[in-house]
């Protein structure tokens, strides 16, 4: 007999089977260290439990009542130990490291948008202290704590696998303090392959705000009966029946042909608008199911099947197959349009309808963890627009480096090209790496917490959920690189001391790409083991 109410407990079996592992660890050292406490509560309790009333025929009810009692008696006493606590509940000791870590953030940016608007969502708030130089170098002549393994001596001979190729570059440093406890080729430019995600993303977040949003509207011209959809360069607007929370065409088409329909249209001549984006459409690796013709207007990615990431072949014309849903969703909705056509210079023509994508923040955190090369491209071209540069490759490459370079990170050594990393001329380093990670953890700039936010997690989310089975499966949140002869990742990793450190680690000339891949995971895994100097 199958139960229902267990069906979706057996469906989350090997999740939870993967978080258990995961916090085993943590359970055994807490167990380990309150057990002389346990111990005495217990001792304490036995001579209540002695005192119970023992029925000769004890009913379920009696056995439940007195096992409550017992339980509601260890729970406080467990209470008791971990505290103590004050008038709200809350552990003083918690309450005590909150007051002493808070630091401003978490406000809203800029203004409520106008009425009928989504209102900005809020920023997160600051989750690291306060933080020195970005990546200062190591005191050489600082020891490691007494007792503890320099950190040279656990990772050079990783770092020397064969499987990592001729060339590589790694930088630890300690995300509390910014002081660079590791380095090798630190300043070194390397193929960055989709670690320039994190580039893009903090140069984005920088020139936007976390809570900027993206717009597809609709504009009317009613003496010509003209309808244009035009593009507002949203790489996540969807055409798909459930939106789950992104812009949705078919929301845009009932609202426009309920517009309409009020004054009295019933058809249309339909065309659509992509002069937001300017230079060439084509990324120049060429046609390829990692990314679609890069456009201001496209409907999930310009995908040929329901998949929300990862490589699948791509529509030619993203615009107009969006068009084209769109004109679909109209005739439902009772009005009727003519074929759809391009057309350009609507960028001042009103608004008649309109939907807008979720706040920046989450599109970071998406592109972040699924490694999305087409949201990556079209942050891009929209902080090229925020930038004043032309909304292409090349502009889109050059307010990325400017956004960094306001910001005050290392750019020595390294050269952009595109967004998303499929440009194998781009060139960042360790170093700059690292100092992004650190920067977004800085408590004067929230805005840029996303970025550590979308990072995949070992194991369990994203590009990472496949990866780190045993020893550092959800202690390493690391953003993944691959390319053809080229592994990188880079993130953040606790380690066995509780010590926060961003890392980046980069290889070039891989043969085998499993192999190299492990090599790097069994790196991360190091750190997170380690409690070293």
């Amino acid at each position: 007999m199958v139960v229902p109410e267990l069906r979706p407990w057996r469906a989350a079996g090997p999740r939870v089977k993967r978080f258990a592992n995961a916090v085993r660890p943590r359970l055994a050292l807490a167990l380990g260290t309150a057990k002389p406490q346990v111990a005495r509560l217990v001792s304490t309790v036995r001579p209540l439990l002695a005192d119970l009333p023992r029925p000769r025929t004890p009913s379920t009810l009696q056995y439940t009542a007195g096992a409550a009692t017992a339980g509601l008696v260890l729970a406080a006493g467990v209470v008791t130990l971990a505290g103590p606590w004050d008038a709200t509940g809350q552990r003083t000791a918690e309450r005590d490291r909150a007051v002493a870590l808070e630091r401003a953030g978490g406000a809203d940016h800029g203004a409520a948008g106008a009425a009928g608007e989504p209102r900005p969502a809020p920023s997160a708030p600051p989750v690291l202290t306060g933080l020195g130089p970005a990546t200062a170098p190591a005191d050489p002549g600082q020891a490691p704590a007494k007792g503890a393994t320099p950190l040279a001596d656990v990772l050079d001979p990783l770092l020397a696998s064969a499987a990592l190729g001729d060339t590589h570059a790694a930088v630890v440093v300690d995300a509390a303090t910014g002081r660079r406890l590791y380095g090798t080729g630190a300043d070194k430019g390397l193929t960055p392959a989709s670690t320039t995600k994190l580039a893009t993303a903090v140069a984005a977040l920088n020139a936007l705000g976390p809570d900027h949003r993206f717009t597809t509207r609709t504009a009317f011209t009613a003496a010509g009966g003209e309808l244009v959809l035009v593009g507002g360069g949203d790489p996540t607007l969807t055409a798909h029946a459930d939106a789950a929370g992104w812009a949705s065409l078919r929301t845009l088409a009932t609202k426009t042909a309920a517009a309409l329909r009020e004054r009295g249209v019933h058809k249309v001549t339909l065309a659509y608008d992509t002069s937001l984006y300017t230079g060439p459409a084509l990324h120049s690796i060429g046609v390829n199911d990692n990314l679609a013709q890069v456009v201001a207007l496209a409907a999930d990615e310009g995908r040929t099947d329901d998949s929300a990431s990862g490589p699948v072949a791509r529509v030619a014309d993203p615009a107009k197959d969006a068009a084209r849903k769109f004109a679909g969703f109209l005739e439902a909705a009772g009005i009727t349009t003519t074929a759809p056509g391009p057309a350009k210079g609507t960028g001042r023509a009103g608004t008649f309808a309109s939907v807008t994508s979720p706040p920046l923040s989450a599109l970071v955190e998406r592109m972040l963890t699924n490694s999305d090369n087409d949201i990556a491209e079209a942050l891009a071209r929209q902080t090229a627009l925020a930038s004043g540069q032309p909304a292409s490759f090349a502009g889109g490459a050059r307010a990325i480096a400017a956004q960094l370079k306001r910001l005050g990170l290392p750019l020595t050594g390294t050269s952009f090209h595109d967004g998303s990393g499929l440009d194998r001329t781009d060139r960042l380093t360790a170093d700059l790496l690292t100092a992004i990670l650190v920067e977004a953890g800085a408590p004067d700039h929230p805005g840029l917490r996303p970025l550590l936010t979308g990072l995949p997690i070992a194991h369990f989310t994203g590009t990472l959920s496949a990866r780190y089975a045993d020893g550092a499966a959800g202690l390493v949140h690391a953003k993944t690189g691959t390319l053809t002869g080229v592994n990188t990742l880079a993130g953040t990793v606790v380690d066995r001391s509780g010590r926060l450190l961003t890392f980046a680690f980069l290889a070039s000339g891989t043969k085998d790409p499993m192999a190299a891949q492990t090599a790097l995971d069994k790196t991360a895994t190091a750190l997170a083991t380690c409690a070293c100097g």
